[in-house]
């Protein structure tokens, strides 16, 4: 092995895992439904009224059938990832049906092989709750290789964080305990939806109590108007393309 003697550029120009969250109704299903080559995978079927391409799966069975589904299709496409982006609609509900696979995960350990539950955080001690964070982070890895850029929607939660000594609120993505933080961590860059008078604003300017930022330089620090309404109520994208390019 030959050791680096001088920085290399920058491999990935671009998110390959994006959060995207926001409060309820901010238009974050409008925005993705106009992501240019974007697979949804809608978990709520809550893309019936927008134009999009989408494919609905309620459960980690359906899941499973459409990551197939992916693999076949980069198989007969010389390994050619089939969409350039894929978004998964929503982080709630992608935890709550991985409590199955979960279960699966415990149920394959030595101390879970008795198992029976049907809740895996009923666990003693908390114990369950690391396989709903396992099922979800495996379920990311599923999609991921499958795309140029995994787009994770999620909604928000407050939660008390410590700084500097003083207890504070943190916005963050609507997720059970450790799943969220394991989530960013993962993430290449979260971006904040909110609304600003006829304007909805996507944010990665870290710096305050919302959870957002980007590695990646195009995004880092930065806010794009991503939807704009008329009197009329009529949309348009007008940053939309700068962000997802």
């Amino acid at each position: 092995m030959e050791l680096p003697k001088e920085k290399r550029k920058a491999i990935n120009s671009k998110p390959s895992f994006l959060i995207l969250y926001g409060k309820m109704k901010t238009g974050k299903s409008s925005l993705c439904a106009q992501i240019e080559d974007n697979l949804i995978i809608d978990l709520e079927n809550g893309y019936d009224a927008l134009d999009a391409m989408v494919v609905n799966g309620s459960t980690v069975k359906e899941l499973c059938e459409i990551k197939r589904a992916l693999d076949d299709e980069m198989k007969n496409n010389n390994g050619e990832k089939p969409y350039k982006y894929i978004t998964i609609d929503n982080a709630s509900r992608l935890e709550s049906i991985s409590m199955d696979y979960a279960i699966k995960l415990y149920q394959d350990t030595p101390m879970g092989k008795n198992y029976t539950g049907t809740d895996i955080r009923t666990l003693p001690n908390g114990a369950g709750y690391q396989y709903l964070r396992m099922a979800v982070e495996n379920i990311i890895g599923w999609f991921k290789p499958c795309c140029e850029t995994l787009v994770l929607v999620a909604h928000t939660k407050a939660k008390q964080i410590r700084l500097n000594s003083e207890e504070m609120e943190e916005v963050s993505i609507e997720l059970i305990g450790k799943t969220a933080d394991i989530m960013c961590g993962l993430a290449d860059a979260i971006g904040y939806m909110y609304r600003k008078k006829n304007q909805t604003i996507l944010s990665f300017k870290a710096g305050d109590s919302v959870l957002k930022g980007a590695r990646t330089e195009y995004l880092r620090n930065k806010d794009f108007v991503v939807i704009e309404s008329d009197e009329e109520g009529n949309l348009t994208f007008p940053q939309l393309k700068e962000v997802f390019r």
